[in-house]
């Protein structure tokens, strides 16, 4: 499907100015991008943020906490939240436009997660750190109004891998309770050579080139070996996994890695909702004045709320 008229010009902009990262240092392309990202202006209202430091493997990791503006009685869902850039780029800031949306939206507590970034933090750095704020999400949740039996894991791009990884840690290691998983385009594994790499190595926002210097960045190692918790749908088994939400864009490089995971999740019997969206690329969902973008996400809320209800056993509003 042809992009629509606001897409093909926001990527066209999105191509003309995005830096070429694998021509950069991570903390070049991290100034790069910082410094091509425009203010804020007039920001959705949620009812809190508080920016908080938690405890990690490694030393305390930054989290920003969102709450509705709603506050029911009782005490809400929560959604460990964890952004996109490749293990490399991006930020708490980056994406809180996202985060509150999904907050209003979903009316969900929102836990976003600032991860150790690559190449200063090489895997398994990102993924402990997913790991390690999950775990006290769970434990912490009443201390915010949060419910640790409706807790969701998410994130798009390299923050859907990372949510991807801390489920399938959590099952493993038999904790923390995960509900959910929403996988927004999500990075699976270091294989360039698919059929929407082949058709989208160029052109599309974000490039082959540019996937496989993040992933040189994150697991400089991976043409030798790939450990499950860097690609999940390497795992030998994947049942007992939670239910998944997985997003894909048409033009994506990435799309046919994210719904091989979500065939594969399906394989283990895993209940798996896989949505290809006609005619985006990679990223889009994270753009909030796109109209495709809004109206996708009118669309995913429900389907998270229902998520978030099929787990507390009652029905959704």
């Amino acid at each position: 499907m042809p992009l629509d008229e606001q897409a093909e010009t926001i990527l066209r902009g999105l191509n003309d100015n995005f830096p070429r990262v694998e021509t950069m240092t991570g903390a070049q392309a991290r100034a790069a991008t910082k410094a091509g990202r425009k203010a804020v202006v007039d920001a959705e209202p949620v009812g809190a943020v508080q920016d908080r430091e938690i405890p990690g493997g490694a030393g305390p990791i930054g989290v920003r906490i969102y709450s509705p503006v709603a506050r029911p009685a009782e005490s809400l869902p929560v959604v460990v939240f964890f952004h996109g850039g490749g293990f490399v780029i991006c930020d708490l800031d980056s994406h809180d436009g996202f985060c509150r949306a999904m907050c209003t939206g979903t009316g969900a507590v929102v836990v976003s997660v600032d991860y150790r970034l690559a190449p200063e933090a090489r895997w398994p750095a990102a993924a402990d750190d997913a790991y390690a704020a999950t775990c006290w999400v769970a434990q912490h949740a009443h201390e915010f109004g949060g419910d640790p039996d409706r807790l969701l894991v998410a994130g798009d791009s390299s923050g859907g891998n990372l949510a991807a990884v801390a489920a399938l840690m959590a099952r493993d290691r038999g904790a923390p309770a995960v509900a959910g998983q929403l996988l927004i385009y999500p990075v699976i594994e270091p294989v360039f050579d698919t059929e929407s790499y082949e058709e989208f190595a160029e052109d599309h926002f974000l490039t082959r080139a540019a996937m496989q210097w993040y992933w040189d960045q994150y697991l400089p190692d991976h043409r030798d070996a790939v450990p499950v918790y860097a690609a999940p749908v390497r795992a030998e088994d994947l049942g007992g996994l939670p239910p998944a939400v997985v997003i894909t864009a048409e033009r994506d490089p990435l799309r046919y890695e994210g719904e091989k995971y979500a065939a594969a999740l399906a394989d283990a019997g895993v209940p798996v909702h896989c949505r290809r969206v006609a005619g985006m690329f990679h990223g889009f969902l994270t753009i909030d004045a796109m109209t495709a973008a809004q109206t996708e996400r009118r669309e995913l809320w429900p389907r998270l709320r229902d998520l978030m209800a099929e787990r507390a056993g009652t029905p959704s509003n």
